[in-house]
């Protein structure tokens, strides 16, 4: 994450991507063009990175030149394009090939081609690094486009927001969300986890997603997704994992002003974990922490045990299914202990003592996020 000025911006497209993406279109575009000698005009100021890579990878002769246009101010596209510097060479009977850094809505573009509309061309064709399919409203044709991008505002490899950003090696997208915690709270059976997300979520005015209740819901209430979980379930088979992702986008787009989520009960595997960073990077956001109650499994059995007197339950009155579903909890969670912890964001938190006591060490993880 970058900060330019005011705003965030979080890492979109990588320097390696980019040089790939050039490459590539360098061997179109001298394919394209075989033995001629191509003028290659690059629209100022965000296209000088791309004209720069692009003609030192060029394998064959070519000319070079520049006219400036400006049609920003801040994160707006203006109507009014300002041309700065015009042409200052005869292009007559020549190919041109226009290098952009990007076309959103057209209308840069637009005066392109009234500026070479006189110049008697041979041929104009126009390449991007970057497009906007979303935003663009002309109807001139793209000879060669780049990366193919969605309507939000991007700095970096010449374009800028403000003046700062034109010299970053890669591409970095505006943040739009504010700042979000949100963790994963894990925990074997008997360790509190269900209490502790309830005070957690009171504490920092976070939404607690349990997987559980998200599922009884969307059934009890008949909804397309629980209705689809549900076919699965009758069959006896696993719902896919896609089904239970739409169900926690479903709930965040609910709660899209959170400032924060607890996770309970997902993920359970790596696919898992890697689907809910996707969802949350979607959201401009991501997840900050694992979080572990730890406990001794000998505690957790004489917890359950005495849980199992007045809960009812049968699988807390017997210790050996007691002692299964602890063996159970550790299996799948070391998986994503690594996961976690590979991104430096596993966090074991010690689960005995009073309910305070515990809420109190939670709560210094938390606030070191």
């Amino acid at each position: 994450m970058i900060k330019l000025h005011d705003l965030h911006f979080k890492p979109f497209i990588s320097e390696d991507e980019i040089q790939a993406t050039v490459q590539h279109m360098v061997t179109a575009i001298a394919n394209d063009l075989q033995d001629e000698v191509p003028v290659f005009v690059g629209i100022l100021n965000g296209s000088f990175m791309f004209v720069s890579d692009f003609v030192k990878k060029y394998p064959k002769p070519c000319e070079v030149t520049f006219i400036k246009l400006a049609s920003y101010e801040g994160l707006k596209s203006t109507d009014d394009i300002q041309r700065l510097v015009g042409l200052t060479q005869d292009l007559t009977g020549r190919t041109v090939v226009i290098l952009e850094d990007i076309i959103d809505s057209g209308k840069t573009l637009a005066e392109v081609h009234r500026i070479f509309k006189n110049e008697n061309v041979k041929e104009l064709k126009i390449a991007t690094l970057f497009y906007k399919p979303e935003a663009y409203k002309k109807d001139f044709k793209l000879h060669y486009v780049g990366i193919e991008i969605p309507n939000k505002f991007i700095v970096g490899y010449g374009l800028d927001y403000d003046g700062l950003g034109r010299d970053l090696p890669a591409i970095y997208q505006l943040k739009t969300t504010q700042h979000m915690t949100n963790f994963v709270l894990f925990g074997p059976p008997g360790a509190g986890k269900g209490t502790q997300a309830e005070f957690l979520k009171e504490k920092y005015s976070l939404v607690h997603i349990s997987t559980g209740d998200v599922f009884r819901f969307n059934i009890k209430n008949e909804t397309a997704l629980g209705m689809l979980a549900k076919s699965y379930m009758d069959k006896g088979e696993l719902v896919p994992d896609q089904v239970t992702i739409d169900m926690l986008n479903a709930e965040v787009e609910k709660n899209a002003d959170a400032k924060g989520f607890i996770f309970d009960g997902f993920p359970r595997t790596n696919a898992q974990a890697e689907a809910l960073d996707k969802l949350m990077d979607q959201k401009d956001s991501q997840i900050n922490a694992m979080i572990a109650l730890e406990v001794d499994d000998e505690v957790l059995v004489q917890r359950l045990l005495e849980r199992g007197k007045t809960s009812g339950r049968a699988d807390d009155a017997d210790e050996n299914i007691i002692r299964n579903r602890i063996k159970e909890y550790y299996k799948k969670t070391a998986i994503l202990k690594d996961y976690y912890s590979a991104q430096d964001k596993y966090y074991g938190v010690d689960g005995v003592g009073s309910i305070e006591d515990i809420t109190e060490r939670l709560s210094a993880v938390i606030d070191s996020l």
